[in-house]
Formats: structure tokens, sequence, C-alpha cells
């Protein structure tokens, strides 16, 4: 079974675009937040219970929606919605693009490293567009890539970050392995009075491209490729570590 989910709710179409194109070949189940949950990072519900409601189309279970993020999801659907492990989760397709250090913010990507820390192989995928909705091109390399990554594995911890270009087929220049950039988004708010006169701030900014080296998601996904960034949990600068050693910090 493929357990599909994503951050931008059960009822999105880039999710919808994902079941259509791999129910009819594979068995597939959504569990994925009741609600939006967009750049919730990889938040986990402590204070409150997690609702799960059965979805159908029809007499057909489409699945459940939870109450609660994307990291969330994968949790209750490994450990308690599903009659034995998923063999692949696969997160969104998200309306809008997650790489350089929007990652950090993206409750797509967090859905797919909180698989892989639960030991099960995943890939979170995106569509470099906020406006345009045809997520054939995603639906369609999905439909290629998740049988690649059933037959290959990843390693222990690793799940697959994939930006998707929003252009059609024959503009899409090909694939390449990526390394995460360090491109973020500048923020701004836009400040706004409501009809009783209190201020309220709409936070709002732009993807700034900074990365000097190239290798980087951006600049494959702002060339026309699909980029694939393998992505794991561990922040460490293991290239740090000996210096900080040099510190001989001691507390007396």
């Amino acid at each position: 079974m493929i357990l599909l989910t994503n951050d931008d709710g059960f009822t999105a179409p880039g999710l919808r675009a994902v079941w259509d194109a791999l129910s009819p070949e594979c068995e597939a189940i959504i569990i994925a937040p009741e609600t939006e949950q967009s750049a919730v990072g990889h938040a986990i519900t402590l204070a409150t219970p997690l609702k799960v409601k059965e979805m159908k189309e029809g007499d057909r279970l489409l699945g459940y929606a939870v109450s609660g993020t994307p990291a969330d999801c994968v949790k209750i659907a490994v450990t308690e919605l599903l009659p034995e492990p998923p063999k692949l989760v696969i997160s969104g397709i998200n309306q809008g693009s997650n790489m350089g250090s929007c990652v950090i913010y993206s409750g797509t990507v967090s859905a797919a490293t909180e698989a892989a820390i639960m030991g099960v192989p995943s890939i979170a995928v995106s569509l470099n567009s906020w406006d345009n909705k045809d997520f054939s091109v995603s639906a369609e390399f999905i439909r290629k890539i998740y049988r690649r990554v059933l037959e290959k594995g990843l390693p222990e911890g690793v799940a697959l970050n994939i930006n998707v270009p929003a252009l059609p087929h024959d503009q899409i220049k090909g694939v390449s392995v990526t390394r995460q950039g360090q491109s973020r988004v500048i923020e701004a708010f836009d400040k706004r009075v409501d009809p009783r006169n209190n201020t309220y701030y709409w936070l709002a900014g732009e993807m700034v491209f900074s990365d000097a080296e190239g290798g980087t998601d951006c600049e494959a996904v702002e060339n026309g490729y699909i980029s694939i960034t393998p992505i794991h949990c561990d922040l460490t600068r293991h290239d740090l570590l000996d210096d900080l050693a040099s510190w001989n910090l001691s507390f007396e």
C-alpha cells in the first residue's frame, strides 16, 4: 500500500492528481490534514486529541481526513490507521515550490521526513507555481519515480524532495539530482487596518536566488529541470565539529 498525504489539505487538487494517477495501478490511500496546514513545518499535535474522519467517494474509500498536521497524519497512519506500514509515502503535489531554506518550513516536506524517520521510504513533490493548477506533469513524473524508489529503495532516514517546473511536458529539459540551496524568501509584511480600525499584518515576500554555486534545487528548476534532492533530518554541520571542540569549552 502507498500512503498519500500533503499539507494543502485532503481536498487539494494536487493530492487528487496523485490519487487519480496511482490508484488505477496500485493500492493507495489518502491520509491527509482536514484543513490546509501549509508552512507548519514538522509540528506535531500534543495539547489536543486528533480527530479522524473517514472520507468516501460513493462507496469507494478514499482515506481519512485528520485534524492535525502533515507529520501527525503520517504518524497516525503508520501506527494506527493502516493494517501494516506502507511501502511508500508520497507527500504532495504541493501548490508552490519547496526549495532552498523554505524546506525547513514545509509541511509537505516534513510529512516525507517523518516517514523517513519512521523507516518508510518517502518522497515530497511540489509544483513551482502558486497559480498554475496543471499538475499533470508532476503526476506523470510521480508515476515514473515511485516505481524506481520501490525497486531501488532509499537509505535509512532519507527522503527525496522533488520540485517540478510549472512548464508543459515538452518544455521540461530533464531531471537533475541537486543539493538543497541557500536561497530564501525575503519576507515583507503587508500592513492593513480592519473595519474596526485594528491594525493587522499579512506575511508576504518573494524567493530571492542567492546561491553562488551551481547544482542547487532552485537553479535546476529555474532552468527548466525537475529537481530531486535527497534529504534527511540530521542538521549537524559535521565539518565544524572538530573546530568547535578546539574552543576547549568548559563549565565550572
